[in-house]
């Protein structure tokens, strides 16, 4: 546990005070009950936080960002997750906005830094393709220059937000290298434009959130790329490591592990008693957070200094694991109240099923969605594979 010092701890009461009386209510309800949020609620949760001068994250505070030290954004995230607020839609605000911010054009900052803060336009992120996933440097979509402009032409995949996005931000092949890392280009594209195709993948828990995105001879500015051609993994490396830390969520794991714990004392277990006396349950839980103890030592000790890309990718495997094994230890309390699965649009998981308790059903849809996220932002053996490389070079 962080050990906080009075400012900390006055920040932290600042924080949850917020969330108890300025936030918008109906996102934490909504939340609160697993219901999905829909584009406005991320608006309004997101007006909220600029208001209070809280949403820019990691930015540098003469471009509208918080000025945060690593302990404050750590205290801010978990308060955040605590509350059942909803997480800061990370693309725009968390992804590209500090790559804009260190990278970016004069005009692009200028444009882009204030739409985002504001929620006047919503990023989606354009990496993974359908022959090129977590091997990023496999990417093939091609952006061809012509003149002032580019000729965007490929498909991005796994594409999360596309169907609310104003913006995407693509990695683009603008030349063929020696190595395959060089030649890559950070092209940004409104996704209004002629020949841009957005097609929803459905996913197993019945919610959509993911796209394809196509793009056929599509044609933007030359100024639309952030920093020099070719030079893209330098400033892909830099997000990722971003967005791998950005999957520790240590207060969602605490508020989902308390309510598994809370749920469990008033739970029967077959031997007589309650789940949360029950032995196997009881070791499986303390498994768990025991785990999640560990994952938080190492996050804080990461706030202290710069991390490597083999760290991030180690605290990447464990969060994301971790995250699973919260997902399966309901599961298996859930027992007989386990469902198929219900909508995410249902208005009301009670009514759609009264006889069964309420976190049943938000037990299927977790555990299922759970499954991607050693998949995602670079699949657990991509992450192993970046730690070997780490240790090969330092025995050498």
């Amino acid at each position: 546990m962080l050990k906080l010092t009075p400012e900390e701890a006055a920040f932290r009461d600042e924080v949850r005070a917020f969330f108890a009386a300025d936030y918008p209510a109906h996102v934490i309800a909504k939340n609160a009950a697993g219901q999905q949020l829909d584009k406005q609620d991320h608006i309004d949760a997101q007006r909220a936080l600029h208001a209070r001068g809280w949403l820019g994250v990691g930015w540098p505070r003469d471009h509208g960002g918080t000025g945060w030290t690593p302990a404050q954004r750590y205290i801010f995230d978990q308060e955040l997750e605590l509350a059942n607020a909803a997480a800061i839609i990370p693309m725009a605000v968390i992804y590209i906005g500090p790559i804009i911010a260190a990278f970016g054009s004069d005009r692009q900052k200028a444009e882009w830094l204030p739409a985002i803060l504001e929620s006047r336009a919503f990023w989606a992120q354009g990496y993974s393709e359908p022959e090129a996933g977590s091997d990023l440097a496999s990417l093939r979509f091609s952006a061809v220059r012509d003149g002032d402009d580019y000729i965007l032409n490929g498909t991005k995949i796994w594409t999360s937000g596309a169907q609310w996005a104003d913006w995407i931000f693509c990695l683009a092949r603008t030349s063929r290298e020696e190595r395959k890392q060089q030649g890559i280009s950070l092209i940004c594209a409104p996704l209004d434009l002629p020949g841009i195709r957005i097609h929803p993948i459905r996913l197993i828990d019945g919610s959509y959130e993911l796209n394809r995105v196509e793009f056929d001879d599509v044609r933007v500015p030359v100024a639309n790329r952030i920093g020099e051609e070719g030079q893209a993994w330098h400033y892909a490396n830099v997000l990722l490591k971003t967005e791998r830390l950005s999957y520790a969520h240590i207060g969602a794991k605490k508020r989902d592990l308390a309510r598994l714990l809370a749920e469990a004392a008033h739970m029967p277990a077959s031997g007589g008693g309650t789940m949360d006396r029950d032995p196997a349950f009881r070791l499986a839980a303390a498994r768990v957070e025991a785990k999640l103890a560990a994952i938080e030592a190492s996050v804080l000790r990461s706030l202290r200094t710069e991390i490597s890309m083999a760290t991030a990718a180690a605290l990447k495997i464990a969060c994301t694991e971790c995250a699973q094994a919260i997902s399966e230890l309901a599961i298996d309390l859930a027992g007989r109240a386990r469902l198929p699965m219900l909508g995410r649009d249902e208005p009301d998981w009670t009514a759609a099923a009264p006889a069964v308790p309420g976190f049943g059903p938000l037990a299927v849809q977790s555990y299922l969605f759970e499954r991607a996220q050693t998949i995602y932002g670079g699949s657990t053996e991509i992450q192993k594979t970046i730690i070997w490389r780490a240790l090969a070079a330092m025995a050498r």
